[in-house]
């Protein structure tokens, strides 16, 4: 009588398990490479707030939203919220702070069988609503502010090695050390504001300017200025004056008669009626 294991191989199920014994563990335990994009996110103490990321797998020339993923948020470590990702990627993680500043925070993927395990990095600014805030375009900062050339696949790019104008840091230092609180606007098409969320901020970071809430817009005075509209709504009426380089910045805060001010001096004709100027940061906290 034939052993059970001779049986086993001349049936060819024997073979069969070891095949399914190498393969399966193996192709179950693959999981797709994913970066996290996360947005800043503004709110006052003991009120709600909400943080955004974005979940992307990268491809050679586009990159590809990973829906239906488990997110957590993070503050000091521990996990202080969750959220599903959408068919878009994105994902909305809200809960009440309780200290005031700019609060570093952490989006991670959960236990997921799809994916490997990422994590992105963000700030939470939370602030009294009675703090002045100072707006200032991230192009103020930069010593050449012209357009960065788009990349294949990968679109617009803040170089790390682009320099800020001299004394920005300094200066903007001793303005929110005891007095403003900063809102940062990066300019950028909707759909790079994930990733340009993720370049200025780390512009700042590797330049030395103070933490902010960084907040990515359109460009053009249009987007600018519903933006100020809906803060203003919000209850965030400290919010009245711009920092500025171009001249439609300016000219979205004089039409709602609140200060702007220019720096550096720009070109003749460019500079709206109303707009003060500064022809360097160093004459900035003169002008405020």
């Amino acid at each position: 009588m034939p052993s059970r294991s001779h049986a086993f191989r001349r049936t060819g199920i024997f073979p069969l398990l070891i095949l399914l014994g190498l393969v399966w563990p193996a192709g179950a335990a693959e999981k797709s490479a994913a970066f996290l994009l996360v947005k800043d996110g503004l709110a006052s103490p003991h009120q709600p707030a909400t943080v955004e990321a974005k979940l992307v797998a990268r491809g050679l020339l586009a990159e590809t939203a990973l829906g239906g993923e488990p997110l957590e948020l993070l503050v000091d470590g521990n996990v202080v919220a969750t959220a599903m990702t959408g068919g878009d990627g994105r994902a909305f993680l809200s809960y009440v702070p309780k200290a005031q500043g700019v609060v570093p925070v952490r989006v991670q993927v959960g236990n997921s069988p799809r994916v490997a395990p990422a994590g992105g990095q963000g700030h939470l600014a939370v602030w009294e609503k009675r703090n002045p805030i100072l707006v200032v375009e991230m192009a103020a900062l930069i010593e050449d502010a012209s357009p960065p050339v788009p990349l294949p696949g990968v679109g617009s790019k803040l170089e790390p090695e682009r320099k800020p104008m001299a004394g920005a840091a300094d200066e903007l230092g001793k303005l929110t050390q005891f007095y403003y609180r900063v809102v940062y606007v990066a300019a950028a098409a909707p759909a790079d504001g994930f990733r340009t969320s993720v370049e200025a901020r780390d512009w700042l970071a590797t330049h030395k300017f103070p933490p902010g809430y960084l907040l990515v817009l359109p460009p053009g005075e249009e987007a600018l200025g519903n933006k100020i509209d809906e803060l203003h709504a919000a209850g965030w009426k400290t919010i009245k004056t711009g920092i500025g380089r171009s001249k439609g910045f300016a000219e979205a805060f004089l039409r709602r008669r609140l200060d702007a001010l220019m720096v550096p001096e720009p070109a003749k004709g460019e500079a709206p009626r109303k707009a003060k100027i500064a022809k360097d940061w160093k004459e900035v906290r003169k002008k405020l």
